[in-house]
């Protein structure tokens, strides 16, 4: 009659060779001991031996009622880590303690946003030390990070691009190039200075960004200036960076019709590169004046004119035209109202003062800019208003319209391809709403010192590459919003990936086993569309 009494672990030794780990199992046959080996386990890791032979010993039999304790987050900084990994960004960055650093930054910059304080806060929450190798840390190594990332930005900036290179099989010839201002709420930052401010913060100081991109919007590189900096100024420095930094011999530069004026255009001239900018409205009315131009040529489909060696390319978008029809409507529907209502408050109190509310009414047009076509006067006490629709038809009369101007031969672009690249500026506009306002907040700047500030907007265009990937790739598999409205988006992804916290088990008192659950439906298939695995357990 045969017993199985037991199994453990057995080590064999084996001559001049490691010994041989061996699972064996011992029974009782015939009222004699007798032993069986069941598997070889000279293979496993030392720890799972260990673990193997405390399980049948009845070491662990107690596992079964421990309760697991919810830990760090994991899931989020895993899935942000191997993105940043797939583009190079990691490497670029270096593997020592000041790029782990740097990383902890870029990726902070996504989940959190913040100040470097904040960051070492919401750290304590996230398994940094699991994902980064990083020990603990205080706000003045990521500061010293942000100065390191500052100083090898351009070494950082030309790894990228080489990185970049390598999943392209033609060197990019096209590039787009915008600036921003972000306001400061303080007044002690090294670049702070006041200037023309795109947030419509007046009385703010502010500091100058400009973005360079590659066709498709792919940041490449950024720059901060003086807040007082003009726009065209900015030029010549982005031709050092494709010329010197990145090596390229042509190419040909998107700019804004505020950015590529006759500095930067001579600048590039220089340098036999290429433009493709617009006019202002005032270049295209002298233009039309001298005959240059004529307002026949305004279209829905795109027209071309050449002179002096440049091409005009001309287009009416009647969508754009009847918006800014409609808006004028409303303005003066607006301006009239509050009229009324100015005479029916005269009219109801003989003190008050006909020539005050003029003037209110004055500002209220200079405001909305009808002063080239409204006359405003009083009639006794009466506030009355005249259209010149002369006036008013001239102030419309490019309503919608546009020219795209370029040095680019036709040979190498045709009438279409120019305006369309032209337009290619929304996607370096929609970055620098990523940027500013929407997921990565660059505002408020919470730094003074001036490598600090360039290294947190290198630190802000580097987070703006993982996200543009990420919501590529959640775009491929789940659809957009406009077409789905289901669809994954970048902010469910963050929210569900970091839901995913490692667990952990008291076995011993003083050891603690960690363990990460499988993740729900929603999050493998998120992770799955990021091209994103979770480590071996």
């Amino acid at each position: 009659m045969l017993y199985t009494v037991r199994m453990y672990v057995a080590t064999v030794p084996n001559r001049n060779s490691p010994p041989a780990i061996l699972l064996r199992e011992s029974f009782r046959e015939d009222g004699k001991v007798k032993n069986r080996t069941l598997a070889n386990l000279s293979s496993w890791p030392p720890e799972r031996v260990d673990a193997l032979r405390c399980l049948l010993r009845g070491e662990l039999d107690h596992l079964a009622s421990l309760t697991p304790v919810c830990g760090a987050v994991f899931g989020l900084l895993h899935a942000l880590k191997q993105v940043a990994d797939r583009l190079g960004i990691t490497a670029a960055l270096g593997r020592g303690q000041s790029g782990k650093l740097c990383l902890f930054l870029v990726l902070a910059r996504i989940a959190h946003q913040g100040s470097r304080l904040s960051a070492v806060r919401w750290a304590r929450d996230h398994a940094v030390a699991e994902v980064l190798g990083l020990p603990g840390f205080d706000e003045d190594d990521l500061y010293a990070a942000l100065e390191d990332l500052c100083a090898r930005q351009v070494r950082i900036e030309t790894a990228l691009y080489q990185h970049y290179r390598k999943s392209h099989s033609e060197p990019p010839s096209l590039f787009l190039y915008d600036v921003t201002s972000a306001y400061l709420e303080g007044e002690h930052n090294a670049l702070a200075a006041f200037g023309y401010n795109r947030d419509g913060k007046r009385g703010k100081l502010q500091i100058v960004i400009g973005l360079l991109t590659d066709r498709e919007g792919e940041p490449l590189a950024v720059r901060v200036f003086a807040g007082n900096t003009n726009d065209p100024v900015t030029v010549p420095d982005q031709i050092a960076i494709l010329r010197q930094q990145f090596g390229v011999t042509e190419l040909v530069l998107v700019g804004d019709r505020g950015m590529i004026k006759s500095e930067g255009k001579q600048a590039l001239h220089d340098d036999g590169l290429r433009y493709i900018s617009a006019l202002t409205n005032p270049q295209i009315r002298k233009l039309l004046s001298i005959g240059t131009l004529q307002m026949g040529l305004f279209a829905e489909q795109v027209a071309e004119v050449e002179d002096g060696g440049l091409r005009y390319v001309l287009r009416k978008n009647d969508d754009e035209a009847a918006r800014v029809h409609r808006r004028l409507e409303d303005k003066l529907s607006r301006l009239k109202q509050k009229i009324e209502e100015r005479n029916k408050t005269i009219a109801a109190s003989p003190r008050c003062n006909p020539e005050s509310m003029l003037a209110k009414i004055s500002q209220l047009s200079a405001r909305h800019k009808l002063t080239n076509f409204i006359q405003l006067r009083l009639d006794g006490r009466e506030l009355r208003f005249e259209i010149d629709e002369t006036a008013r038809d001239q102030v419309m009369l490019l309503a919608g319209c546009y020219a795209t101007v370029t040095d680019v031969a036709k040979s190498g672009m045709t009438a279409q391809d120019v305006h369309d690249n032209y337009m290619r500026l929304q996607k370096v506009e929609r970055d620098f709403r990523a940027m500013k306002t929407g997921l990565l907040e660059v505002r408020p700047v919470f730094v003074r010192k001036e490598e600090r500030t360039r290294g947190h907007v290198f630190c802000s265009m580097l987070a703006l590459k993982i996200t543009r990937e990420m919501e590529r790739c959640l775009r491929t598999v789940f659809g957009t919003t406009d077409s789905n409205a289901d669809a994954v988006t970048l902010p469910d992804a963050l929210t569900a990936l970091g839901r995913l916290c490692l667990l952990e088990y008291d076995v011993a008192g003083d050891r603690t086993v960690t363990r990460l659950p499988v993740p729900n439906q929603s999050q493998t298939e998120i992770l799955n569309a990021l091209a994103v695995s979770l480590p071996d357990q």
